[in-house]
Order: C-alpha cells, then structure tokens, then sequence
C-alpha cells in the first residue's frame, strides 16, 4: 500500500509510524486512519518487527478527529461505506489487540483522540514540548476511544475530571507526575531515547513480551487469585518454548541469548 498521510520506517527490530498531517496537527481523517490501520496490521504480522512505535510529524502527535470532514461524514448520504467513527472504532480495536509492544513517542499536541491513541501504547515517552489533554468537552464531542475509561484509571478519577470537564492542555512533565508518561525527553532526543528503549526491548524474547503484554492486560480485569492462577499456567506452559529453553542455556553458557519468538 503507497502511504499518503502516515509514514512507515523499519528500523532494526522496529517500526516506526509517523502520522504525517502536518498543517493539520496529524488529525484523524479516514484516509489517515485507513492507512493507519494497514500499517499496524503490517507491522503486527512481521516476524522481523518486535516494537511498533507510534509518533508524529510536525508540531503535533495527533490533535483527534478532524471534526470537519466528521461533520460532513454526518451529513453525507449513506453509501455503504463505512464511516469515520466506525473506521475509528476498528483502530481502536486494532490497537486495543496488537500483541507486540507499543510505545507512543509524543512529539507535540496530543489531544482528545490523540491521547486516546497514545493511551493503549504499552509506554509512552513525551518531548517536554507536548502538551496534553482531552479537550473533547471544548467543542461539544463525547470521548469514544478510551478517553473517559481509560483516563481515571490511568491517572485517577479526579485529574482525570478535571481534564475532561476543563478540556485543558497540560505539560508532558505534568503528566508524568501523573504516571501517564514514563519519561519526558528534550524535543531533539525524543527519537534516539525512544529507539534505545525499543533496542532494548527488541532483545527480549518476543513470545515472552507477548505474554507478558496478554497477563497484564488481562490481569486487570479479573480477581486476584484468579489472575495469580493464570500467570503460573502460563510459565508452566512456557517452559516448553524454545525461547525458555535459550534464555536459560545463554546464562548458564554466559552468553547473549537468540530468542526466536516460539
């Protein structure tokens, strides 16, 4: 697929993709979002590709939905088609699922869809020049990505309140204090940080991160004795992989392990 309005980079055992809507603040067309979703299916499948980052041109990492071609989505007669919101809904489904480590890397304004995208990223690194918040309650428009479930558990009820009630913009470093960023980085070693991180990362036995990914996420959502019960099963059934097998041959040989992901 040619990218018009993302721009996708492989880069060692990652893959970048940029939103790339410049004078439009990186807003959320359906041509952004078809694309969007292509490449993180893409991505998902490669076996070479074991971090997928998410990150913006321009001044903006992703400013939400653009609300004019939204409101004339609306107005549109129906064709068959689907329309922003529902194309919206399969990205936010898609994210929700990706299996691989996400991490956001915010280079700017990262506002109501915006931060609902960098929400279901695994980490989220920040230039000390984002600002970030809800703001869906300045024009009107209700969250429908995450904004406000994923929010107060992320941050607390009460920031979390005050932000979508206010629709104000805050500092990357805010919101770090806050727990929602893990680190806040100069504007020009944003992209080196972030690609040591996923270097780093990238080292890690795949299957394992996986499976780290799927125990948190579903953790959670279920009592803690039941989780608990889940976590063991899982290292029971993992010392049957290849991968488990490598990482405790390499310390003892006292060498890198090759994690091959099985």
């Amino acid at each position: 697929m040619i990218y018009n309005t993302i721009i996708l980079e492989r880069k060692k055992l990652s893959a970048w993709i940029y939103l790339n809507r410049p004078n439009e603040m990186n807003s959320l067309s359906k041509s952004l979002i078809i694309e969007l979703l292509s490449a993180l299916r893409e991505v998902e499948q490669d076996p070479s590709v074991r971090v997928i980052v998410l990150s913006g041109k321009g001044k903006a990492f992703c400013a939400g939905a653009d609300l004019k071609e939204l409101l004339t989505d609306l107005d549109r007669q129906p064709d068959g088609q689907k329309g922003i919101l529902d194309l919206a809904g399969d990205l936010f489904d898609t994210l929700n699922h990706l299996s691989k480590p996400l991490i956001a890397a915010l280079n700017g304004m990262t506002l109501a869809g915006g931060l609902e995208i960098a929400m279901t990223a695994d980490i989220i690194v920040a230039s000390e020049k984002a600002k970030i918040g809800d703001a869906h309650s300045n024009f009107g428009v209700l969250p429908g990505g995450g904004g406000s479930v994923r929010l107060p558990r992320k941050i607390g009820v009460n920031r979390a309140k005050y932000l979508l009630f206010t629709g104000d913009f805050i500092s990357a470093e805010e919101m770090k204090n806050f727990g929602l960023v893990h680190e806040v980085t100069p504007a020009d070693d944003l992209e080196v940080y972030v690609q040591e991180l996923a270097d780093k990362i990238a080292l890690k036995s795949p299957l394992v991160l996986k499976e780290m990914k799927r125990l948190v996420t579903d953790g959670l959502e279920q009592p803690l004795e039941i989780a608990l019960r889940q976590e063991l099963l899982a290292l029971k059934n993992h010392t049957r992989s290849h991968d488990f097998r490598e990482g405790l041959s390499a310390f003892s040989e006292k060498r890198t392990p090759n994690f091959k992901g099985y």
